[in-house]
């Protein structure tokens, strides 16, 4: 079978299906950062406790010598 019509190959059902992605990625981002916004909104403000003064402690048992 021979035809002399121009055989067309469109591309409109792979780009719907990533508009159709696209679109689906958009909203799930738009949500996922929707969540970290009132993440961020509910924060509660962390006092940091006062700053202790190092303290130098020895170790039993960690004084070991290299012997020659």
């Amino acid at each position: 079978m021979t035809t002399n019509e121009q055989l067309e190959l469109g591309f409109k059902a792979t780009q719907t299906r990533v508009v159709g992605r696209r679109a689906v990625r958009l909203a799930r981002a738009q949500w996922w950062f929707a969540q970290i916004r009132a993440t961020v909104e509910n924060a509660m403000a962390w006092e940091s406790p006062d700053r202790s003064q190092p303290e130098q402690m020895w170790i039993t048992g960690a004084n070991r010598q290299l012997k020659a």
